[in-house]
């Protein structure tokens, strides 16, 4: 990836009133973004591979990822991503767990994932989201 730019989020919570409130947080930020959620690791994928029922596929810059969610978990998506999602997508999505797990096993297992860019606490905070946005992609500022 060559400096890209911000242009969607993908929230993968189960927590509603958290997606609603990052979704509006991240639009009053000014980050000209697109923001979808999704209530498990399933609903993304879904979302990511294109099948019979979906075949546009939704390309997020960034996804968010939770831990802990019902019938796909953020370490079972991460499982499936990397062995059904294609390379060219791969390819294009930065993907940060934002977690309220204090658990330093994830937070270890979670940095020892190249597929991890970051472990975050929630809530999301400003600072850290265009900490994020700097990092990784550098040509929306």
């Amino acid at each position: 990836m060559n400096s890209p730019n911000l242009n969607s989020i993908l929230l993968v919570d189960d927590d509603e009133i958290s997606n609603l409130f990052n979704k509006i947080f991240i639009g009053k930020l000014n980050l000209n973004v697109d923001v979808d959620f999704v209530l498990n690791g399933r609903e993304a994928l879904d979302l990511l591979i294109p099948s019979e029922e979906y075949t546009t596929v939704l390309m997020p810059c960034l996804l968010l990822l939770d831990i802990k969610m019902p019938l796909m978990d953020g370490w079972q998506f991460l499982e499936a991503y990397e062995e059904q999602v294609s390379a060219e997508i791969k390819d294009e999505i930065t993907i940060i767990m934002l977690t309220t797990s204090k658990n330093e096993g994830d937070k270890i297992k979670a940095m020892k994932n190249p597929i991890i860019k970051e472990f975050i606490q929630k809530p999301l905070s400003e600072k850290a989201l265009r900490t994020l946005v700097a990092k990784y992609f550098p040509a929306s500022k």
